[in-house]
């Protein structure tokens, strides 16, 4: 028998004919919150005040867009259909591989055009970006989407989860597994984890390398679970094939610029007071 359960409103107002949903307030929140953990970081660290905000115009809107364009390649059968919905990122379907790539290349000229250290910025960045995907998973829980395959109310209770969750994932007749919150809180642990190393003064390049590990790790084992997943093949997972070559990278890259010589600054190196 379908229980009688009230999903919770996606949308949070309407001026006239605009409409503003939950996905983008929470995702606004957690760029506006990553943004000033990375400025005040990047100001002890000899950076100008400034520096993320222009960063920041450029890779945000470069992030949504390619974001959007990673998800809507791999679900071309669908939008070349209904290409009217490729625009309507509110309802979901953007990529957060997609976002990283569109934004780490976009740091990566902006480093470059400021005659910065990419490596710099990246590290004091992570813990700002980590957060913020944090945050933004629960965007994918007013939208109930990024679920997991199918579960009993009794499993989700015995999680000890509050009834506003468990009753989110009763969908379509059938609970759910909270995969949007198994990442979540993955990733606020791997925020907390950067927070930690920043005491142990990492060589340049480490804290974001360590980022890229953390997230990947838990991507890799959440994605399975997951019955939303951009596929490769038939049976072959996109995120965990991402996942699992960010992992090889970044630990290759970590040995690689040891044995080079090429990580010899540390993290709190050139602080200033």
């Amino acid at each position: 028998m379908e229980e009688n359960i009230q999903p919770l409103d996606p949308i949070a107002f309407s001026l006239g004919p605009i409409t503003v949903h939950w996905y983008g307030i929470i995702i606004g929140l957690g760029l506006a919150l990553a943004l000033i953990i990375a400025m005040r970081e990047g100001e002890k660290r000899g950076l100008q005040k400034d520096l993320f905000p222009d960063l920041m115009l450029w890779a945000i809107p470069i992030a949504i867009i390619s974001a959007r364009l990673y998800y809507v390649i791999f679900e071309w059968d669908y939008y070349v259909q209904n290409p009217g919905d490729i625009i309507k990122i509110w309802n979901g379907g953007i990529a957060i591989h997609g976002a990283l790539i569109g934004s780490v290349v976009t740091a990566y000229i902006f480093a470059k055009k400021r005659n910065l250290s990419f490596w710099k910025i990246a590290d004091i960045a992570a813990p700002s970006i980590i957060l913020g995907q944090a945050i933004g998973r629960w965007g994918n829980f007013m939208n109930q989407e990024a679920h997991g395959g199918e579960v009993t109310r009794a499993f989700l209770e015995g999680l000890h989860l509050p009834d506003f969750i468990i009753n989110q994932m009763y969908i379509n007749g059938a609970y759910y597994h909270p995969t949007f919150l198994y990442e979540s809180v993955w990733n606020f642990l791997g925020f907390i984890l950067l927070i930690l190393l920043r005491r142990v003064n990492l060589r340049r390049g480490e804290m974001f390398l360590t980022y890229v590990i953390w997230y990947s790790v838990g991507r890799f084992f959440v994605e399975g679970m997951r019955t939303d997943s951009l596929m490769l093949t038939e049976s072959l997972r996109m995120a965990q094939t991402i996942s699992i070559a960010l992992i090889i990278g970044a630990i290759a890259i970590l040995i690689y610029r040891r044995t080079k010589g090429h990580a010899r600054e540390r993290y709190l190196d050139q602080s200033v007071s």
